[in-house]
């Protein structure tokens, strides 16, 4: 069943309203260990900078919600939900990120390749970024930007293959990781406060490439994939525990077939209040209208 939603964005000039088409998907029962989808939304806005949707974080209520697009637009809202199920978003705040000194970010060092993105529990905005490789942290009311160090190993990623995801845990640690490494491994680094460290790899495999981290509820380390096909988009979802400096117990959740959503590159794991882990994640169209830009949901087995 299809039904159509009404959003609104509340800019600190103007309202706009755009339409989102939302259904509610009723899926099979799967396999114990597999993930289920519960809901897809589609979104709309007739704005020439809305697209390109490469990160999202969900609070801990499943409540508000936080995109970012790879052109360091950053958007605020609040998810309407019918019985759990996304029915629909009510975007109140955009803004467009600024670099160290306070202006928009346009070219050259700013390269707008914003792709991973952390909300701390005190509302602090991490982002990282895939052109000049780099972790910014925002100022929430100005949206400037403060680098974090940058490790010299950020320097080798190669052009449009640096950092993709960004995450955060419950000891405020940060952890992100590049889309493309060489051998058998994606290397995940972790920021402490004070330096970065390079404790552990998420293994390679099947052509897949990493485009969304997040750290759940539960403590684990759940990573998001994309593989590209001829006419569309593969998606895989795995998950680890973090012991230490290692990770083990590794699980696949999530493996899509060719063209069931869309580009999907963000990803947020969050818990309801009656327990159930789920995992957001937001599709790029790549600003082509072919493409879509979707917001879904799938119930996650514990």
């Amino acid at each position: 069943m299809r039904r159509r939603f009404t959003i609104k964005l509340i800019l600190p000039v103007a309202a706009i309203c755009a339409a989102v088409a939302a259904y509610a998907a009723n899926v099979s029962q799967t396999a114990p260990n597999q993930a289920k989808l519960l809901s897809s939304l589609s979104l709309e806005l007739k704005e020439p900078w809305f697209g390109g949707l490469s990160a999202v974080a969900v609070d801990a209520k499943g409540e508000n919600v936080t995109v970012l697009t790879d052109r360091s637009h950053l958007l605020q809202g609040k998810l309407l939900r019918d019985d759990g199920a996304l029915t629909g978003m009510q975007l109140k705040a955009h803004n467009q990120l600024r670099n160290i000194w306070g202006k928009e970010m346009k070219s050259g060092r700013d390269f707008l390749d914003s792709e991973g993105l952390s909300v701390t529990p005190d509302g602090t905005i991490y982002v990282s970024f895939e052109g000049f490789a780099r972790v910014s942290r925002y100022e929430t009311r100005t949206a400037k930007a403060e680098d974090l160090p940058q490790p010299r190993s950020f320097r080798h990623f190669g052009f449009n293959k640096a950092l993709e995801g960004l995450a955060n845990d419950k000891n405020g640690n940060l952890y992100t990781l590049p889309e493309k490494a060489p051998g058998e491994g994606f290397p995940v680094w972790r920021w402490n406060g004070r330096t970065w460290q390079q404790p552990f790899e998420v293994p390679k495999s099947a052509g897949y490439l990493p485009v969304g981290l997040d750290i759940g509820p539960d403590g684990r380390l759940y990573l998001l994939e994309r593989k590209f096909a001829l006419v569309g988009f593969k998606s895989r979802l795995r998950r680890w525990e973090i012991d230490g400096d290692a990770i083990r117990n590794e699980t696949t959740l999530l493996t899509t077939p060719l063209g069931t959503h869309g580009n999907l590159e963000g990803l947020s794991v969050w818990q309801t209040s009656t327990g159930q882990l789920r995992a957001a994640m937001v599709s790029d169209n790549n600003f082509l209208s072919f493409q879509k830009s979707e917001l879904v949901e799938y119930q996650l087995p514990r």
